[in-house]
C-alpha cells in the first residue's frame, strides 16, 4: 500500500520571455566582413543606427550597453588583422559592432524541470514558522541547451508554499579564470576525456606539478602555432576546453536570485548543465558551504562537476575526478561521515553506489549500494538529491525507471554511521505521474533533485514530464515508520 502523499496546487512554469544576450560568432571571415561593413558607415550615421537598438533592448536587459561593448571587445584580435585601431573607435561604433555579434537566447523556452531545494542563507525578516527557500531548476532553451536557473519560495508552518515572481531581467555572471591546476589530476581527467595521449605527454613534460591557466594557455597556443596537422591542432584545443572547465562566476549584488542564470561556459558543457543537486554542507566545526553536483555535457561526453558557494552570488566550479566521478547522479552527503566526505553516484547508469573521500574533488572506489529490486525500477535506480539526516538514518529519495520509461519516486533509509547498510526501502513508489502530469516534453516522468524537511513534513519539489514543476509533501513519521519496518 502506498503512503499518503499530498500534491500541492502550486505549479512553477517556464517563462519564455526570460532571455539573455549571448555572444554570437560565426567564424573569423564572416566576422571580418561584418566589421568592415560597419566601419564603412559614416560616423554621423552610427548613432542613428545604434540609438533605437539601445532603446528597444534596454527594456529587456539590465545593462545592454555593457553587454554590447563586452561582445565587441571579444573581437579585438580581428581589428588588428584589419589594421583598425580599436582604441580610437567611438563608443557608439563599438556598440553597433557589438550588436551584430549578439543574439537573444530564451533560457526556459523548451523545458523546465528537475528542481533542487535548499534553505536560503538569509532567513531574516520572517514570521515564526516561515522559511525562505531557494529552488534551482534545469531550464532548457533552443538547441536543447540546459542551464541552471533559480526561484525564491516561502514556506510557512502549515506547508503552504509561495513561489515569488521572477525579476525583470536575467543576468549572466562575470567569468573569472584564475585556476591553479594539479598536474596529475588534470591529465587524468584529460585522458578520461579521450584526448590524444601523445599530445598529453608532450604538454605534461612542459608543465610543473602545479600550474596556472595562463601558463597552460601560452604553451598550448605556442604548440598550435607550430603545428600544421589540423587534427592535432584540435587535440590541443580540447585541452583548452578542459582547462576552461575550472572557473569562478560572480553575479552583481543588485540581482535577485531569480535574475541569476548559470549558463554553459566551457566547451565541455556547451550542450548543457544538467540536474544540479544542491546541499547545505556543514563541517565538523560548524562552518557552512553550499555545494551542488551537476553534469556537464558537450554532446557526446559527460563530465561530473562540483559547484560551491556561500552566498549564491559567487560560485566556484571544478570538475570531479576519479573512478567514482563517472556518469550522472552524483549527490553529496550534507556532512562528513567518520571524518570523510561521502557521495552517492550511479557510475554504471543502473545501480546506486556510495563512495568516500578525504578530498571533495577526488572520488575513487565506489561501492554498490542498491540494485533495481521492484518492477517499477527494473530499468535503473538512482538518487533524487542528497540524503537527508534523520534520527533513524539517512533518508534517500530515489527514482526508478520501469516499463514504458515511466519514472517514479521511491525512498530508502541508510544507517547513519555506515550508509553502506540499507535499513529499508519502499516496495511501492512514493510518487508516480498521474493523468495530469504524464504529458509533456518527456512523458510519464516525475523527477526531483533534492527535498527538504519542514515542521515534520518532507517537501519534495518535482518536475512534471519536463514541462513544469510542482511540490508534494509526506508526513516524516509515517514515512520513516514505513521504511524502518519495510524489511520485516
Amino acid at each position: 500500500m502506498r503512503l499518503p502523499i499530498e500534491r500541492k496546487p502550486v505549479k512553477v512554469y517556464p517563462d519564455s520571455k526570460r532571455v539573455i544576450a549571448r555572444f554570437f560568432y560565426n567564424g573569423e571571415d564572416r566576422a571580418k566582413e561584418v566589421i568592415a561593413r560597419v566601419m564603412d558607415i559614416e560616423e554621423s550615421a552610427v548613432f542613428t543606427f545604434i540609438s533605437p537598438i539601445l532603446q528597444e533592448y534596454s527594456k529587456r536587459h539590465r545593462n545592454i550597453t555593457r553587454i554590447l561593448q563586452r561582445h565587441c571587445d571579444k573581437l579585438k584580435h580581428l581589428f588588428e588583422d584589419l589594421d583598425i585601431d580599436y582604441q580610437n573607435l567611438t563608443l557608439y561604433r563599438k556598440l553597433l559592432i557589438g550588436s551584430y555579434f549578439t543574439h537573444e537566447y530564451s533560457i526556459e523556452s523548451a523545458a523546465f524541470f528537475n528542481p533542487s531545494i535548499i534553505e536560503d542563507p538569509n532567513q531574516s525578516g520572517l514570521e515564526d514558522g516561515e522559511k525562505r527557500l531557494i529552488i534551482s531548476y534545469r531550464a532548457v532553451g533552443e538547441g536543447h541547451i540546459s542551464s541552471i536557473v533559480f526561484r525564491h519560495a516561502l514556506i510557512d508552518r502549515h506547508q503552504n508554499i509561495t513561489v515569488m515572481p521572477v525579476g525583470d531581467y536575467v543576468d549572466e555572471a562575470e567569468i573569472v579564470r584564475n585556476a591553479r591546476y594539479h598536474k596529475k589530476l588534470f591529465f587524468e581527467k584529460a585522458l578520461a576525456s579521450m584526448i590524444d595521449v601523445n599530445v598529453l605527454k608532450e604538454l605534461e613534460a612542459k608543465l610543473d606539478e602545479h600550474f596556472e591557466y595562463t601558463t597552460l594557455r601560452k604553451i598550448i597556443i605556442d604548440s598550435q602555432n607550430g603545428e600544421t596537422d589540423q587534427l592535432k591542432r584540435m587535440e590541443y584545443e580540447k585541452i583548452l576546453w578542459l582547462s576552461d572547465s575550472y572557473y569562478e562566476i560572480i553575479f552583481s549584488l543588485d540581482t535577485d536570485i531569480s535574475d541569476r542564470v548559470i549558463f554553459p561556459i566551457s566547451e565541455f558543457e556547451r550542450k548543457g548543465i544538467e540536474d544540479a543537486r544542491f546541499v547545505k554542507f556543514v563541517e565538523d566545526d560548524g562552518q557552512v558551504m553550499y555545494y551542488a553536483t551537476y553534469t556537464a555535457y558537450d554532446g557526446s561526453l559527460i563530465m561530473p562537476k562540483l559547484l560551491q558557494t556561500n552566498d549564491f552570488y559567487d560560485f566556484k566550479i571544478r570538475p570531479l575526478f576519479g573512478a567514482g566521478a563517472q556518469n550522472k547522479n552524483l549527490a553529496l552527503f550534507p556532512r562528513r561521515i567518520n571524518g570523510q566526505y561521502a557521495m552517492m553516484s550511479r557510475i554504471d547508469g543502473i545501480n546506486n553506489y556510495i563512495m568516500y573521500s578525504n578530498n571533495i574533488n577526488v572520488w575513487e572506489k565506489p561501492i554498490k549500494l542498491q540494485s533495481p529490486r521492484f518492477t517499477w525500477e527494473f530499468v535503473q535506480i538512482g538518487n533524487c538529491g542528497s540524503p537527508i539526516e534523520t534520527e533513524y538514518g539517512w533518508l534517500m529519495i530515489t527514482h526508478g525507471v520501469g516499463p514504458m520509461r515511466k519514472y517514479c519516486l521511491g525512498a530508502s533509509l541508510l544507517d547513519l554511521e555506515d550508509p553502506t547498510k540499507e535499513i529499508g526501502r519502499l516496495s511501492e513508489p512514493l510518487l508516480v505521474p498521474n493523468s495530469d502530469e504524464r504529458e509533456g516534453y518527456v512523458p510519464n516522468v516525475v523527477y526531483s533533485c533534492g527535498s527538504y524537511i519542514n515542521n515534520g513534513q518532507l517537501v519534495i519539489p518535482y518536475g512534471l514530464s519536463d514541462y513544469s514543476s510542482s511540490f508534494a509533501t509526506v508526513d516524516m513519521n509515517t514515512l520513516l515508520d514505513k521504511l524502518r519496518h519495510s524489511e520485516e
